[in-house]
């Protein structure tokens, strides 16, 4: 069982308080074992309700064969608020990881790691809660600003926020809008970086991160 650092329903106050406390404990570094599945994340919802959907796709990384989904529907009492949204999606998330038959050995996430402004963003705050390596893959800027990157597939720019590097605009596919990659807990920029282009040899999402967004659209339809 992932350890229990804090309560989900807080004052937005209070959940601003815990990233700055839990920050401390992100840790920047080479994965220590190899790594050979990684699993994509994502939620969908409507800003204003409390139904979310949550999915999970673990993949073996040679071969992006997926091994298993796993997607609910639940509620949040959290609000939607920018910049604290992993209050919102990590129970969900929580509640997907433990139906869970195979725990990967990486975990992507559709959204930020360190590219957040108190650099703990969704991918740093379930890294450190599961203890796992994971990285943040983003479609869309949140923080910091890039040069031009040239038209070719795997071009990169560092992300930059406040003088300090975040993470990467990363193109994936030639002549493509980047994607924005940003270390969550346990990995390094380089291991990251690579990690997105070995999963994206199609499309400009990484496979995991797509198959998840796939697997909780599926999910949001067929209730609908």
């Amino acid at each position: 069982m992932p350890a229990n650092l804090h309560d989900w329903n807080l004052p937005a106050s209070d959940a601003i308080a815990v990233q700055q406390r839990l920050r401390e404990l992100v840790r920047i570094e080479p994965p220590k074992t190899p790594i050979h599945t990684i699993a994509g994340a994502d939620v969908s919802f409507n800003k204003f309700s409390e139904t979310i959907y949550a999915g999970i796709v673990v993949l073996e990384l040679a071969s992006l064969r997926i091994i298993e989904s796993v997607g609910v529907r639940t509620t949040t009492k959290f609000p939607y608020i920018p910049g604290l949204l992993s209050f919102r999606e990590i129970p969900a998330l929580l509640e997907v990881w433990e139906r869970l038959q195979t725990k990967p050995d990486a975990l992507m996430l559709d959204g930020q790691g360190l590219a957040h402004p108190r650099r703990f963003g969704l991918a740093c705050h379930i890294g450190v809660w599961l203890d796992l390596p994971t990285l943040g893959c983003a479609k869309s800027l949140y923080v910091g600003k890039h040069d031009e990157l040239p038209l070719a597939a795997g071009s990169q720019a560092p992300l930059l926020d406040r003088g300090e590097q975040v993470g990467v605009a990363l193109r994936t596919k030639r002549k493509v809008a980047p994607v924005y990659v940003s270390v969550g807990h346990l990995l390094d920029l380089p291991t990251a970086i690579a990690l997105t282009l070995q999963t994206a040899p199609k499309y400009r999402q990484p496979e995991p991160t797509r198959q998840a967004h796939l697997l909780v659209n599926r999910l949001r339809t067929a209730d609908q």
